[in-house]
């Protein structure tokens, strides 16, 4: 998609061009064999079909399109701050005058590999109201005629939060996935690579460096997040020296590096708690205290039920059980999970049972769903 569009100049023509490489290759791959370079296979396909397009149009614009898409190599260099064509379309997906909801999902469908459905439990929403914001979104790239260009310095910082939420919330699927396998490392790996580019690209940027050194140090755990049985393995319980600790060293120094400079933001605090997380024993204290700054920055409901989790370890599942009813986030498995937890840490096991089971109906990863089960078994024996 990245390279077709900055071929093709138009986002629409790229998407169905690309769609129909995919269609060529549903076709021919299983009876030929996948080409050794399967990518660079869909970027020729995609381009020639771009080509018959401006063929049928005949019109002096198409003859000129066809002219550079005949002439412009896939790995063309061009100038501009942003190198990586994966990042610069993200940039020209996170165009102002596009709502930040709409942007937001028009990205991770286009660019993060995120189904709508995907997109959909991360921004607590449904499928059908997902689907309408994509549409939205490049209706109002195609009437408003919104260039696809090389975003300038100037364009970067006005797009900078919708490219690091969209950056996040590609991790936050890889990391655990909302179906299928408990971890997808493709998702975690690029969500990452992205992250050192801006970083590049931004090194006087605190919130970037933020977002790294939280990526990087909540992937230093992926081995010992899943056991070779594919089971859930919950922060408590993991065994630390399966951690990676050159990318808790690097997340640590990132943390340390941006929060000396201003006040720090959301992913800043983020990243400090995954920090102090990295240094045995927690200091939940400190992370309650943390967890507070982020509610004077960013007070949501999902930050507030984070917070929930550390004050139960600081005052007690009682506390923190009053502090999670008090909360409005029915759809979110999380929520009816922490729930479930602290009711059954107070013995309430009867009442457990029924969070534990809304906590499974809310989730199709399937690492989760075993965790809940055996949690749920445990709270309510089987007959």
């Amino acid at each position: 998609m990245a390279v077709l569009t900055r071929l093709a100049g138009d986002i629409g023509a790229a998407e169905e061009a690309v769609q129909e490489a995919f269609t060529v290759a549903a076709e021919r791959w299983p009876r030929d064999g996948i080409p050794p370079g399967p990518a660079g296979w869909i970027i020729t396909t995609a381009r020639n079909k771009l080509i018959d397009r401006e063929r049928r149009e005949a019109t002096r614009r198409g003859r000129h399109a066809e002219a550079l898409l005949l002439h412009a190599p896939a790995d063309a260099p061009e100038e501009g701050p942003v190198p990586d064509d994966r990042l610069r379309l993200i940039f020209t997906c996170c165009h102002p005058a596009l709502a930040e909801p709409a942007r937001i999902a028009l990205t991770l469908r286009l660019l993060g590999g995120l189904t709508t459905g995907e997109i959909a439990r991360a921004f607590l929403v449904s499928e059908a109201t997902v689907a309408q914001r994509v549409v939205r979104a490049k209706g109002k790239i195609r009437d408003a005629r919104i260039p696809y260009r090389v975003p300038s310095d100037a364009d970067l910082p006005e797009r900078l939060g919708s490219v690091l939420a969209v950056v996040h919330l590609i991790f936050n699927e890889g990391y655990l996935a909302g179906c299928g396998e408990p971890v997808r490392d493709e998702l975690c790996a690029e969500a990452i690579r992205l992250g050192r580019l801006l970083a590049e690209l931004m090194p006087d940027e605190p919130e970037v460096l933020g977002l790294l050194a939280l990526m990087l140090l909540i992937h230093s755990r992926r081995a010992a997040r899943v056991t070779p049985e594919g089971r859930l393995v919950l922060l408590a319980d993991q065994d630390r020296a399966l951690w990676d600790r050159d990318l808790i060293a690097e997340g640590q120094d990132l943390v340390r590096r941006c929060l000396r400079r201003d006040r720090p933001g959301p992913y800043q605090i983020q990243a400090a708690i995954n920090a102090v997380h990295s240094d045995p024993p927690t200091d939940w204290r400190q992370v309650v205290r943390l967890y507070d700054l982020q509610m004077t920055l960013a007070p949501t409901p999902v930050v507030a039920l984070h917070r929930a989790v550390a004050v139960a370890e600081t005052d007690g599942p009682a506390v923190a059980l009053a502090l999670v009813d008090a909360l409005a986030l029915d759809g979110h498995h999380l929520f009816h999970a922490v729930r479930a937890d602290l009711l059954r840490r107070l013995g309430r096991t009867a009442d457990a049972a029924p969070a534990y089971e809304a906590a499974l109906t809310r989730t199709e990863n399937r690492a989760e769903q075993d965790l809940l089960r055996r949690r749920l078994t445990q709270v309510r024996p089987p007959e």
